[in-house]
């Protein structure tokens, strides 16, 4: 759905281990096509949330959408997080919300009831409710860091997986897993360690 990167993505056969060494968002700047999709993967119920929270209507959401990774893929060169508060996300969500207003801007829409415009108004919302809160509710920051787990969840055994999800994610204690599960508490601490190291490896940049 949503637009590549520019360029063809990397040659065949290219540096497979100068890959795994990059992160995510490393390799989209390096046109590598498959980190893109798993950029667009990573952040499109993002994307559509803001622009529920907006009142981008359902028959112009995709359009809007659409729009917003083009304009990804033009601006990630000049994405850098130059001060401690710079997110990639703040970013992104910056992006959606002037995306979303220079759609509507192009899309007029006929006069309302009181002398003002259909279009006018929901600009006003879009401008309004942006500027008002910044912050994203826990569920979907919840929903974006499972999103990232998924992305690395094939790199590591069942029984890894279950010793980082079962402590991390579910909060239990690594002696209690490590009894169920028949290993030692340093082992799973060891799997905790694994897991949390790749995701930072692989998204720190895009998450933190």
């Amino acid at each position: 759905m949503a637009a590549g990167p520019p360029g063809s993505g990397e040659p065949e056969g290219a540096g497979a281990e100068r890959a795994t060494s990059l992160t995510l968002l490393q390799r989209v700047r390096a046109n590598d096509r498959a980190a893109w999709q798993r950029l667009v993967q990573l952040y499109t119920p993002l994307v559509y949330y803001w622009c529920n929270r907006w009142g981008c209507s359902a028959e112009n959401r995709d359009d809007v959408v659409q729009e917003v990774f083009l304009a990804v893929a033009t601006g990630l060169p000049r994405f850098h997080r130059d001060r401690p508060g710079d997110s990639f996300r703040g970013w992104l969500r910056g992006i959606t919300r002037n995306t979303l207003l220079a759609y509507l801007r192009r899309n007029r829409r006929q006069p309302s009831a009181d002398g003002g415009t259909h279009h006018h108004l929901q600009m006003q919302a879009v401008s309004d409710q942006s500027s008002a809160d910044d912050d994203d509710p826990p569920a979907e920051l919840q929903s974006l860091h499972r999103r990232a787990l998924e992305l690395v969840r094939g790199e590591f055994e069942d029984r890894t997986w279950q010793m980082f999800w079962r402590t991390v994610v579910e909060g239990q204690s690594p002696v209690d897993v490590a009894a169920d599960l028949g290993v030692s508490p340093a082992a799973v601490r060891m799997a905790k360690s694994r897991v949390l190291r790749r995701l930072k490896d692989e998204l720190g940049d895009l998450l933190a």
